[in-house]
């Protein structure tokens, strides 16, 4: 009798390899695509906690490490490109704001 350690986690799939084999890609992708959402909204979450600040050094600092996370994720697909193309707009705005 296999231990539940064991056990292969089944996947709703069909039964041919191909959509097996997809049902994998499928569980890998959304895996990496939401590891890369948690980073951007963790480098927004910091710049804006910087913005509540008015710390004006470090969200320039947040803003150079937040907006290519955005930008990528935003080529790749994993958010709409307009999405990502709103955000870096709004946050840099709002650094700005803080600048003057």
């Amino acid at each position: 009798m296999a231990t539940p350690g064991n056990q292969k986690k089944k996947l709703h799939s069909g039964r041919h390899a191909s959509a097996m084999k997809r049902a994998r890609q499928t569980v890998t992708k959304t895996r990496y695509n939401k590891s890369q959402k948690q980073g951007m909204k963790a480098a927004i979450k910091a710049l804006r906690i910087a913005i509540g600040a008015k710390d004006k050094k470090a969200a320039q600092t947040a803003l150079k490490t937040a907006v290519p996370l955005i930008d990528k994720i935003g080529r790749k697909g994993i958010i709409p490109k307009t999405r990502a193309s709103r955000v870096v707009s709004r946050l840099t705005i709002a650094v700005g704001k803080l600048a003057a």
